[in-house]
């Protein structure tokens, strides 16, 4: 009798413990592709190019379908949510930290840092350059080089040298060499290289490598973890065997085009890189896809290393995980490549947020990258700063059907773009007084955006009211404590 007492008394007391003690805290990972868009992922449709490690963690969790980012190329967007703040609130329009401007106002990963975190970023998180910061024709410099990173935000911070487009293997300009006599090159130029070696020659395999090591030696520690690949940008250099799925690449397809499309957008609507001035021919244009694609493929296959890393040190039931891109990527749609376009191609952005617990969904709702940091603040127990320009949208891995804003909203600062974003139409306009042109879309009936509406007299009263949205969607931006 006394002994059963004791062993009830004994359960009694540790489930009263249990119940009173905390749960251990989320952890949160962050993965980060570069100049990634949504339409070469599996997960979202693409049955050529397959990415199996990316697909795995949408079955687990919420994959969102119109996520939009805040900059349409890397040092806004990723400036903007890290700081937590639009482009436009901070100033950071180029490649720059926003720290000067926030001052002591703490970022995403400090937030978290601040908590008690260990907060680590591997390779680009913040803006850096590639392949400049990358490569390591200069061993010393490229191991200590950091971009427009903020050394607050971080805990530890550490880069991964590659070899970039000087890779041995087979490479070929593709950009502005219609002889072919141009050698492979550096700088932001279309490059494919088929590269020997194994993974852990270049940038993304050692980033995989060394966050996996972090994983294991702060798996007791609650850790916001960011990990920053480089591929798909460019140079679109990966081991050989990721190019074998994308060769001969004569048979890789291009995007729909059709003639005129181009005379009914106003010139700042044309992007910086197309086929004609790029000097791509068809040839050129198909091995770029399956260069893209090839990097994809690599850069997917690393994130299977991180994933691995996250299941064989038991962390899958307490590590929320993201999965996104700064921006997204023309490959060919409207003869544009690249990204500073604000058609959905350039300003949508693959996002997949996993959190323990949640059954996996497809939300259709407008979000931004901007509502991460609220997001994942909350869904943590942390405190969500008020300042916040982002929002909260913890409520829609509950229920796909939440909505929480009625329009998403970019910036193209070299061309002085503007996006509004909603259900039924995509607002373009150039200058904050739309004096350089103006583009509307009816994306529910055109949803390639091929037929600008704005200068039909039919919907001049659409045009009126989504002026006075930007007018008032500018003003708000910058009404805050910076």
């Amino acid at each position: 009798m006394k002994t059963a007492l004791l062993i009830l008394v004994g359960f009694i007391t540790t489930f009263f413990h249990a119940a009173q003690g905390k749960e251990k805290p989320y952890n949160v990972l962050f993965i980060i592709s570069d100049d990634l868009t949504y339409t070469a992922l599996s997960c979202y449709g693409n049955e050529v190019c397959q990415t199996p490690n990316i697909d795995a963690i949408a079955a687990r969790g919420t994959r969102f379908t119109r996520a939009y980012c805040q900059g349409t190329y890397c040092g806004p967007s990723r400036a903007s949510f890290m700081s937590g703040y639009y482009p436009h609130a901070t100033g950071t329009l180029g490649y720059v930290n926003p720290r000067p401007k926030i001052g002591d106002r703490e970022t995403w990963s400090q937030w978290f840092k601040n908590h008690d975190y260990y907060a680590a970023r591997v390779s680009k998180i913040y803006h850096m350059g590639v392949p400049g910061g990358i490569e390591y024709s200069d061993k010393k410099s490229a191991d200590h080089y950091n971009g427009a990173d903020d050394a607050a935000s971080w805990t530890e911070r550490f880069n991964s040298p590659g070899p970039e487009w000087k890779a041995a293997g087979d490479g070929e300009t593709l950009e502005n060499n219609p002889d072919g006599k141009k050698p492979a090159v550096g700088g932001n130029t279309f490059v494919v290289v088929e590269a020997d070696g194994d993974d852990l020659v270049h940038s993304d395999g050692k980033t995989a490598k060394k966050a996996a090591e972090l994983i294991a030696e702060h798996k007791n520690k609650p850790f916001w973890l960011g990990v920053g690949f480089v591929r798909p940008h460019v140079p679109f250099v990966a081991p050989r065997k990721y190019y074998e799925p994308f060769l001969p690449y004569e048979k890789n397809e291009l995007p729909e085009k059709r003639p005129g499309d181009w005379d009914d957008i106003p010139k700042p609507g044309i992007n910086y890189k197309t086929s004609s001035n790029m000097k791509m021919d068809i040839r050129r244009q198909k091995k770029a896809v399956g260069g893209y694609y090839a990097s994809v493929a690599y850069m997917d296959a690393q994130v299977g290393v991180v994933m691995k890393a996250l299941k064989d040190n038991g962390l899958e039931d307490n590590t929320i995980v993201i999965f996104t891109s700064d921006h997204g990527y023309h490959l060919g749609e409207h003869d544009f490549w690249a990204k500073v376009s604000l058609l959905d191609q350039s300003s949508g952005v693959p996002l997949i947020v996993s959190v323990p617990g949640k059954k996996p969904a497809v939300c259709h709702s407008l979000v931004e990258l901007l509502d991460l940091y609220p997001t994942t603040a909350s869904l943590c127990g942390l405190e969500v700063p008020g300042r916040l320009q982002g929002k909260d949208i913890s409520a829609m891995l509950d229920d796909p059907e939440q909505t929480v804003r009625e329009a998403a909203f970019s910036v193209a600062p070299m061309r002085k773009g503007f996006l509004l974003r909603d259900d039924q139409y995509a607002f373009i306009q150039y200058g904050e007084d739309a004096a350089k042109g103006i583009e509307l879309f009816d994306v529910t009936k055109d949803p390639g955006q091929f037929t600008n509406l704005a200068g039909d007299q039919n919907y001049q009263p659409i045009v009126e009211e989504y002026l006075e949205k930007m007018k008032q969607k500018l003003a708000s931006v910058r009404d805050n404590d910076l």
